[in-house]
């Protein structure tokens, strides 16, 4: 049987441009930072909640911008599929990896694609990315 999570999770931009992503302890892709809601969590809060616990960050909702709601495969969990709604939002300074990270990686959206990176985030995240007008870190 196949489980469903439903995670909250954040494309963040440094002010280059390039977009964060984070590889949890134990585990060999990278993701979006951003984590599973828990009971009676809206996706806001559960990723309020999940950036300060990764990497001490707190951002307002009204600095993060919706990208979508996005389904892929989990990276880490085998037979789970993901439910995902993904936000947007510029860093406002520099994060360090806190909690079960092990790992931060800055990747250039036009820069050659790693083969190390969630499903979620490469083949729904990125493109959506791609297809915003203009730069994707902005307004």
């Amino acid at each position: 049987m196949t489980a469903t999570l439903h995670i909250a999770a954040a494309c963040l931009f440094d002010e280059r441009g390039h977009l964060l992503l984070v590889r949890k302890r134990n585990t060999r892709f990278f993701m979006l930072p951003g984590g599973k809601r828990e009971a009676g969590e809206d996706a806001l809060a559960a990723l309020g909640r999940e950036l300060f616990e990764e990497l001490e960050l707190c951002l307002a909702a009204d600095a993060l911008h919706a990208l979508g709601q996005f389904q892929a495969a989990a990276a880490n969990e085998a037979d789970t599929w993901l439910q995902a709604d993904i936000y947007r939002a510029s860093l406002p300074h520099p994060v360090q990896p806190a909690a079960e990270l092990e790992e931060l990686r800055w990747l250039a959206l036009d820069a050659p694609l790693p083969d190390d990176l969630a499903p979620l985030l490469r083949d729904q995240v990125l493109p959506a990315l791609q297809r915003l007008p203009g730069n994707p870190h902005t307004r």
